[in-house]
């Protein structure tokens, strides 16, 4: 099994290191694709891996917190964390609101401590702003899967094109008819449709891999800015 496979890998690589300068072009840039693609994939996997560690332990801390101003400190240790972004802005905006209406009060401490609180609206949309910049942040990088899934089948699919028509004109140049004659040529033209198809099956499977998680992520960060405002309007 190992020699049969060595032996597919040697004559694949010689049908690369044999085709012509446009073909082995194409392999190139497809090859950067896949480096780049793969590169993304395996720091998304980790980074979502830590976005939902962070995320699920600062909720926990939300949950049981009795002291904003402690929550707000405490936010340093989940950076990752989309969650602890958004609380961190919505904190700021209402102690802004706080600092405007009692210049000389203290900062907001213990939730269910009745206090005033200027615009309500206005915390909300603070909320949704930076559950957007958030969402912003998880989503980098994610259109370069999306570019390799849409566009390297079609970067192999213009090489295997060039590949079939050197084929052919090769073909009418020369005496021999035969499919001996024009099989190699159009072999090495196939590899590139390979190439596009390896650079872009992982991509496409990656991205929507990711969506996914992001869907997730985004109906939490929703249901957090909920209890969050929840937690305020009780409070204030």
């Amino acid at each position: 099994m190992l020699f049969l496979a060595q032996e597919s890998f040697g004559g694949l690589w010689s049908l690369v290191t044999n085709s012509g300068p446009i073909a082995q072009a194409v392999l190139v840039v497809l090859l950067i694709f896949s480096i780049v693609s793969w590169t993304i994939i395996l720091k998304k996997v980790r980074f979502y891996r830590e976005v939902k560690e962070q995320s699920q332990e600062f909720f926990g801390l939300f949950r049981k917190t009795a002291s904003l101003s402690q929550l707000y400190g405490d936010c340093q240790r989940y950076p990752k964390s989309p969650l602890a972004g958004i609380f961190k802005s919505g904190y700021a905006e209402l102690n802004h609101q706080i600092k405007a209406l009692n210049p000389s009060g203290s900062t907001p401490e213990i939730p269910g401590s009745k206090g005033t609180l200027k615009n309500f609206n206005g915390l909300q949309r603070t909320l949704q702003k930076s559950a957007q910049t958030e969402m912003t942040t998880l989503e980098d990088s994610l259109s370069w899967l999306a570019t390799t899934g849409s566009v390297t089948p079609f970067i192999g699919l213009f090489g295997t094109v060039i590949g079939i028509i050197n084929a052919f004109q090769g073909l009418g140049e020369g005496s021999l008819t035969t499919i001996q004659a024009v099989a190699p040529g159009i072999s090495e033209a196939l590899v590139a449709t390979a190439g596009g198809l390896f650079a872009a099956i992982p991509a496409v499977i990656a991205y929507n891999h990711f969506i996914t998680q992001l869907k997730v992520l985004g109906v939490e960060m929703d249901d957090f800015s909920v209890d969050f405002l929840n937690t305020i309007e009780r409070s204030f």
